[in-house]
């Protein structure tokens, strides 16, 4: 069964100019509240100042800064990793556009701190790829389960299964998902 899905009530999503400050934000806002996420965020960006996010202005930073805007020592490692990879061109964002989903995928998971995801929050929201559905995510299994009416959370066979008929559109299923749950 295809969901029938409004378009126009769909969070709208711009790509990323700054690939770099997409992925430090989401290792920032890993497993913590949004609120506390938004807070580290803010006093994270005011350590830039007026200096763009770039991982080498990061790389420039001093541990006490970073700490002191609430950044634990694992996540500082994730970034710092993040940003060594992108100075190295470990990481080469330039090419993302050339990329295939999966192969962006298997080029993000080089970065300690940045699972499957991770990986596919990016692809979603800095990349705006049409079909990502991230079978890992709670939200999105909860979503399947209000909009299919199931009993139990849907293992990621039924997801795929389910999101069948959208094959080329999961990111608005996915983000329709969201959407339901959000207006419960």
């Amino acid at each position: 069964m295809k969901l029938k899905i409004d378009k126009k009530k769909l969070r709208k999503i711009s790509p990323t100019e700054n690939p770099f400050l997409s992925l430090a934000n989401a290792i920032i806002g890993q497993q913590i509240s949004t609120k506390a996420g938004n807070v580290i965020r803010t006093k994270f960006l005011a350590l830039f100042g007026r200096k763009k996010v770039t991982p080498e202005n990061f790389l420039k930073l001093k541990t006490a800064e970073l700490r002191g805007a609430g950044i634990s020592p694992q996540k500082l490692g994730y970034l710092t990793d993040l940003a060594e990879k992108f100075v190295d061109k470990t990481i080469d964002h330039k090419n993302f556009h050339k990329m295939t989903d999966d192969e962006v995928k298997e080029h993000l998971v080089r970065v300690k701190g940045i699972g499957s995801w991770t990986a596919d929050m990016f692809l979603i929201f800095a990349l705006n790829r049409p079909d990502i559905l991230p079978l890992g995510d709670l939200g999105t299994k909860k979503g399947f389960q209000k909009a299919f009416k199931l009993k139990s959370l849907p293992s990621e066979k039924q997801m795929l299964k389910l999101a069948e008929p959208h094959l080329g559109s999961r990111t608005n299923l996915t983000l329709y998902l969201w959407h339901i749950l959000d207006n419960e």
